[in-house]
């Protein structure tokens, strides 16, 4: 056994053994969440150990154990808690196989991971939610999809490949799965899932793309323009937080699924932008988390106010997390955008105009609510905590992470495989 598929089965099993020896901690809460962050924390060593040659970077990949320490410390101490603890590491283990390992293995561990989602999302379901019901159904198909990409050869694999990334990082009218995952699953997955999915996605799309016809290429851009549209005006009607947060991560997805049916090639400037718009929604989930932790699950958003001069680090926190998503400087969803607007082609000016406004959109909706929570008159009727030591870690991470991630350069994250397909595109680009 070669140290490269040693590695891959290491980054692979790490997790999956922690979900299992996490299981005999189960009646001591604060060891078993204690115990999910440390295992999280070793998946990491492999994959730095690990030599990739991924299309689109090893970026998504190092990243995802790292997310799931964070979004695990965002969390409470609570009963209710420990199932998506250990569940955290299990999606972890089959996402890391579903990218790691060579086909038809790959193909194995994204099926599995698509129906653990599944069955949480089943086991979670509420009739006052019917909607779910279209995510479930959605995330069905991305596994139709998987197994006709594993069983078939192309063009039919490439279109299996493109619905299952269509479902992952999330392409109107596949995105209610995605919607679903990050409004229905329970504890922290929600804000695991906001950049494990779509990490896996990119990885996905990035072998659908380079076989895809030019019909399918247009049709693809020309739904990721509306879903841009469509996205924004969404998040602009919401009331709850989630709900916003899942419409605005589709429309920044859908600027780049724009991009990438332009070139057909996924690089990785467009993992930095997955990267920075997977974590900043991440980040921003916590910090609702925290607003539920204090006030009640079925919190109403605009019930608070007044948090700047009684909670000010989650006040700052949660400004510079905003300021990231809405894809300000220096935050990465910036670096992202900028790198596909000066790196591909643009197919049409009204398309950009369309991309642009719906990025516009995103300052107001984002900073709206960030605004209604923090300002305003100050409840005497509510008791106010801020953050307490892991929730600020959590958050601290997710915005040193945003920094770094828009201001180191691009070659950082540049593996060979991806240069060399850019290469062979500026060649072929007149």
């Amino acid at each position: 056994m070669t140290s490269s598929v040693l590695f891959s089965w290491l980054a692979t099993c790490i997790p999956l053994i922690g979900a299992v020896a996490g299981r005999m901690l189960w009646e001591d809460l604060p060891q078993l969440k204690k115990s999910c962050v440390i295992w999280s924390l070793i998946t990491v060593v492999p994959i730095l150990k690990l030599r990739t040659n991924l299309p689109e970077g090893a970026l998504l990949l190092s990243l995802l154990p790292i997310v799931a320490m964070i979004s695990l410390l965002g969390q409470p101490v609570q009963k209710e808690h420990r199932l998506s603890w250990l569940m955290t590491l299990v999606c972890l283990g089959l996402g890391i196989g579903g990218i790691v390992h060579p086909a038809p293995l790959d193909h194995l561990f994204l099926l599995a991971l698509l129906a653990t989602v599944t069955g949480l999302l089943v086991r979670h379901h509420t009739i006052l939610w019917p909607i779910s019901w279209w995510g479930i159904s959605q995330f069905c198909l991305a596994g139709l999809g998987a197994l006709l990409t594993a069983l078939t050869s192309p063009p039919l694999s490439s279109s299996g490949a493109l619905v299952t990334a269509a479902v992952l990082v999330p392409l109107l009218p596949f995105h209610t799965g995605y919607v679903t995952a990050l409004t229905r699953l329970p504890g922290n997955l929600p804000s695991f899932s906001a950049f494990l999915l779509p990490a896996i996605g990119l990885h996905v799309m990035a072998s659908a793309l380079q076989g895809l016809p030019t019909a399918v290429s247009g049709i693809a851009g020309l739904l990721a323009l509306i879903g841009a549209l469509y996205g924004g005006i969404k998040a602009l009607a919401q009331t709850r937080i989630r709900l916003m947060l899942a419409y605005a991560s589709l429309s920044f997805f859908s600027m780049l699924w724009w991009y990438t049916a332009a070139s057909n090639l996924a690089t990785s400037r467009a993992a930095v932008l997955v990267a920075s718009t997977g974590l900043a929604t991440c980040g921003l989930l916590i910090a609702w988390q925290i607003i539920r932790t204090r006030y009640g699950d079925d919190v109403d958003p605009t019930s608070i106010s007044g948090l700047a001069s009684s909670m000010p680090r989650y006040a700052v926190l949660l400004s510079l997390l905003a300021l990231a998503a809405m894809g300000l400087p220096p935050f990465g969803v910036f670096t992202g955008l900028m790198g596909l607007f000066l790196h591909s082609p643009i197919p049409s000016l009204l398309g950009l105009m369309i991309i642009l406004s719906s990025w516009l959109a995103a300052s107001w909706y984002l900073m709206s609510a960030v605004q209604r929570l923090l300002f305003g008159t100050k409840r005497s009727d509510l008791r106010y905590r801020d953050v307490v030591q892991q929730e600020w870690a959590a958050l601290t991470m997710t915005i040193v992470i945003l920094t770094l991630l828009g201001l180191a350069p691009i070659e950082w994250w540049t593996s060979t495989a991806t240069q060399s397909m850019a290469s062979a595109l500026s060649r072929d680009i007149p």
